[in-house]
């Protein structure tokens, strides 16, 4: 018996005479297992996706250790700058005292990440270091307000705290803000004007965090991270791995430990690029190593940390202006200490400074990748020295080398035989290429060698030429493409999109996983795609042909690309299908064998008549998945699939 059914904003059956596309399954013969690492995050801190985004920290160069030090703030009164503090690595401090003038206040005002956005009826946690230094004990009123009614500046909140000595101590307090605003200000005052205070890391965090850490993560955001459903979370990047130059590269050291004392650096992505340059763009550290790999934990995904190869960014660097080999011992320490750092017992240097910080048992880490998107003969070079130190104490670790900064050509070319030669475990590939290129890469994974090392798709987006936004299009374009990861699992063992976030007053590059401002946050279409692959990934590959041929999305096969999972736990056939023509499609899927029997069919579908149409903040759901339930009395199902769409059909018992 058939079932034919109609889906997404198409309202005619199928089309008598029309050409039937006829996918098969073998549902009997399971192949290739599909790795739980298969669909992944990366994230970068490019597009304040750190500080300013995911990171919960409202308050901009809370420790005053910008290189412009009030960047972020204005003064108000008789402030002074000092650097004799109690964080060695923060040594900067404000002291606040008489204004000089009965009715002049001094004081401090904040900035925020374009504003600091609160919500009226929430708990903002306010803390700073501070000392009295003349008195017993002073005060300080702490407040938010609204400065866009520059004449009333309305107050949304406000407490006050007594200092009490000259020791350095953390005071708190929360504030409840009677009215929501996406730009609020923090205004902190010397509350009577003869006293004075010395105030350091003055912090200004949501309550209401992912999972409630106090040095925690904007919950909205994490939780889009996990509806993923993530197998993999790759961590710190990225370019901003190998920084501008050997200072500021990114060093996991400096993101560990109390976070008052962990430095700032800057960030790689400061820079102009799509004609946007943000001078104040520098990483607190205050998300580092140990929140990502809790945050890895959290979310379900194993952690996949990028450490430096001893190279600095070779797009701002003449290619050979690199480290000699006899100088990246250093480098390959900080690799060994990491793993120490996630993995070693508690009577261990490194993985005692884990207990301290809250997580006496290990993190289990089982991947670490070296380099970025490195290339020339220094790569494989240094790396050969890591590989071989890191496998001779840690034999277990899999290890991730890069195929350099492109999908193919003279650097791939050049870098896989040597990947294959060093004996990694994982190959990292990127491909931010445009519409032409992913609608060719249907078999791309096909023909690669079985043997040799596994591949990470580490960094991929579609990027429409002269159109580099979330359109509904790119997303079925990637969806295209992931089929074929996913026919390959044999091969294909991680992938992630990127980048993962984005602020929608604050980037340098798109399109973007995640975009917000300081209140709300919107999942895209790739997003939805991303899911969509992440929460039906299955076990294992199941053989799939149309019109008994093979599926590669080739010419002959109208454009769809489609891959068929099996998912044992729950004793469901998943088969997904990417529509890339414009034209709908006529689609038979036929199970094959005896094994199960199924009675329903759930289809999962994304669909839009505009190829250009993207979700906004104020219309963050204008293009989501659309959900079906139909009946399934046999082995055969039909379905008229839109141009340009994707779905997942789901066949249950």
């Amino acid at each position: 018996m058939k079932n034919s059914v109609t889906i997404g904003l198409l309202s005619l059956a199928m089309s008598a005479g029309a050409a039937v596309n006829t996918l098969s399954v073998d549902i009997d013969k399971p192949g290739a297992e599909i790795s739980p690492t298969m669909y992944g995050l990366f994230f970068e801190d490019i597009n304040f996706a750190a500080d300013g985004g995911l990171y919960g920290e409202l308050v901009k160069n809370r420790s005053f250790e910008f290189p412009q030090n009030f960047m972020g703030w204005k003064i108000l009164g008789n402030v002074e700058l000092k650097d004799d503090g109690p964080f060695e690595r923060n040594p900067h401090y404000v002291h606040l005292s008489y204004p000089g003038h009965a009715g002049r206040l001094t004081g401090l005002e904040n900035e925020g990440f374009f504003g600091i956005g609160v919500r009226a009826g929430e708990e903002y946690r306010f803390s700073v270091w501070a000392r009295t230094t003349d008195s017993d004990s002073a005060k300080i009123t702490v407040q938010l307000v609204d400065k866009s009614s520059p004449r009333t500046n309305p107050l949304l909140a406000s407490s006050t705290i007594t200092i009490k000595g000259t020791e350095w101590k953390k005071y708190t307090v929360k504030l409840s803000p009677d009215q929501t605003l996406d730009k609020a200000t923090l205004r902190i005052l010397l509350a009577k004007p003869e006293n004075s205070v010395d105030l350091e890391h003055i912090s200004l965090f949501p309550v209401d965090t992912w999972n409630g850490h106090e040095n925690g993560l904007r919950r909205d955001l994490a939780q889009k991270l996990a509806d993923i459903k993530p197998g993999i979370l790759r961590f710190p990047g990225g370019c901003i791995v190998e920084g501008a130059d050997l200072p500021t590269r990114y060093q996991w050291k400096n993101t560990v430990g109390e976070v008052e004392n962990r430095p700032l650096n800057e960030n790689r992505w400061n820079y102009c690029h799509n004609n946007r340059y943000y001078p104040d763009y520098f990483q607190s550290y205050g998300l580092g190593f140990y929140e990502y790999f809790l945050l890895a934990e959290e979310i379900g995904a194993e952690a996949l940390p990028i450490l430096n190869a001893g190279m600095v960014c070779q797009y701002q660097n003449r290619p050979d202006d690199q480290l000699p080999l006899d100088s990246i011992r250093p480098f390959i320490q900080d690799a060994l200490d990491l793993i120490e750092f996630a993995n070693g017992d508690t009577t261990t240097t490194w993985g005692s400074l884990r207990a301290q910080m809250g997580h006496p048992a290990s993190f289990g880490m089982k991947y670490l990748g070296i380099g970025n998107e490195q290339w020339t003969e220094i790569y494989p070079r240094n790396l050969e020295m890591f590989i071989s130190e890191i496998r001779a104490k840690y034999p277990d670790i899999k290890i991730v080398g890069s195929s350099g900064p492109k999908s193919e050509g003279k650097e791939f070319d050049y870098l896989w035989p040597e990947m294959t030669r060093l004996g990694v475990d994982l190959v990292d590939e990127h491909f931010y290429r445009p519409e032409e290129w992913f609608l060719k890469q249907g078999a791309r994974y096909d023909s690669y060698d079985r043997k040799g090392p596994k591949v990470f798709a580490g960094e991929y987006a579609c990027h429409i030429k002269d159109r580099k936004e979330n359109h509904f299009r790119p997303a079925i374009l990637e969806a295209a493409l992931m089929t074929g990861y996913e026919r390959n699992a044999d091969v294909v063992r991680m992938t992630s999109y990127a980048p993962l976030f984005a602020h929608v007053d604050g980037w340098q590059w798109r399109p973007d996983l995640i975009w917000y401002d300081n209140l709300r946050s919107m999942p895209t279409s790739s997003y939805h795609v991303q899911k969509l692959f992440g929460n039906y990934r299955g076990d294992n590959v199941l053989s799939l042909t149309m019109n008994e041929k093979p599926v590669t999305g080739a010419d002959g096969q109208n454009g769809l690309f489609a891959s068929a999972v099996a998912d044992s736990n729950s004793e469901r056939v998943i088969v997904k299908v990417a529509n890339t023509s414009y034209d709908p499609q006529d689609i038979t899927i036929n199970l094959r064998g005896e094994k199960h029997k199924f009675d329903s069919c759930k289809i999962i579908s994304l669909t839009s008549g505009d190829p250009l149409a993207e979700n906004t903040l104020d219309e963050p759901d204008k293009i989501a998945p659309e959900s079906s339930l139909h009946q399934f009395n046999g082995d055969n199902f039909d379905a008229t699939l839109p141009g340009n769409s994707f779905h997942v059909f789901i066949f249950s018992r």
